[in-house]
């Protein structure tokens, strides 16, 4: 080939190039300035009565939305001491947090997020969101409808580290469907009273602290079957904290017999945390 063809040639050949780069610039931008931001961890408080496992079929159907999820155990021994708790346990989260809690579940995040500018949503489902000074006895029956009596409980003592004594509660066995788990088969109900996580029964005379809810934004699940909150109860406290809400047909455990609504108000918070 003459020298001048070969000039040409590689000339051509340049420019093809160049423009080619030129061409894949722009998307390869687009596409480095629009890297996925990581969704927020969920962090699921189970209340008294109850555990950890309360949350399974909620934490798969997070798990499979790509959310990194952490259902701690609640100690359920003061409203302080399980704040306090859940809280060191938040200082670990690096990113945006959303925090649900369901039943005294929703007493420890109250308190446990506040000062903590990761917790981006709070979630209550069928849950105590109280305000400064308020209890959960007081919240329990500030409209009738409760079945939590102290005549539904047994109450069986433990020791204290200082030498004294408390007292755990546990729902009683022959009422605990109808309290706490009406629309879940009875043999599940059961199995359920039986492995109950007890809550020392102070906690139902303890003050709640400034609530998180103030500065927070907030979602509510209302379960209008509930026979330990009343769903009068947890519409008032949902209105209060100005919290976007949801209602189903559902007992106490509404994470347990309506997952699928459940993770959908979770989702709908983590989508407002994510922005």
């Amino acid at each position: 080939m003459p020298a001048s063809a070969r000039r040409r040639s590689l000339l051509v050949g340049t420019a093809l190039v160049a423009a080619t780069a030129l061409a894949a610039t722009p998307a390869a931008s687009a596409h480095t300035g629009q890297q996925p931001q990581p969704k927020p961890t969920v962090v699921l408080v189970h209340g008294a009565f109850a555990d950890a496992s309360g949350w399974a079929e909620v934490t798969r159907r997070l798990q499979r939305s790509g959310h990194t999820v952490l259902a701690p155990a609640n100690p359920l021994r003061s409203v302080d001491s399980d704040s306090a708790y859940l809280a060191s346990i938040l200082q670990t989260i690096p990113g945006p947090i959303v925090l649900v809690g369901h039943s005294y579940g929703g007493v420890v995040i109250t308190n446990a997020a506040a000062g903590n500018p990761n917790v981006k949503a709070l979630v209550y489902v069928a849950a105590f969101a109280p305000d400064e000074g308020e209890t959960v006895y007081g919240l329990q029956g500030k409209f009738p409808g409760t079945k939590l009596t102290e005549e539904a409980l047994d109450l069986r003592p433990y020791p204290l580290p200082d030498g004294g004594v408390s007292y755990d509660g546990y729902v009683k066995p022959a009422l605990f469907r109808d309290i706490f788990a009406g629309d879940l088969p009875a043999a599940t109900a059961a199995v359920m009273a039986t492995a109950q996580r007890p809550g020392d029964a102070h906690t139902l005379q303890q003050p709640s602290g400034v609530p998180a809810w103030r500065s927070v934004p907030s979602w509510y699940l209302v379960a209008r079957n509930d026979n330990l909150i009343p769903a009068a109860t947890q519409r008032f406290m949902a209105q209060r904290a100005g919290a976007r809400t949801v209602e189903v047909r559902a007992s106490h455990v509404a994470m347990i017999s309506q997952p699928a609504a459940t993770t959908d108000l979770i989702r709908a918070a983590a989508r407002a945390a994510a922005r």
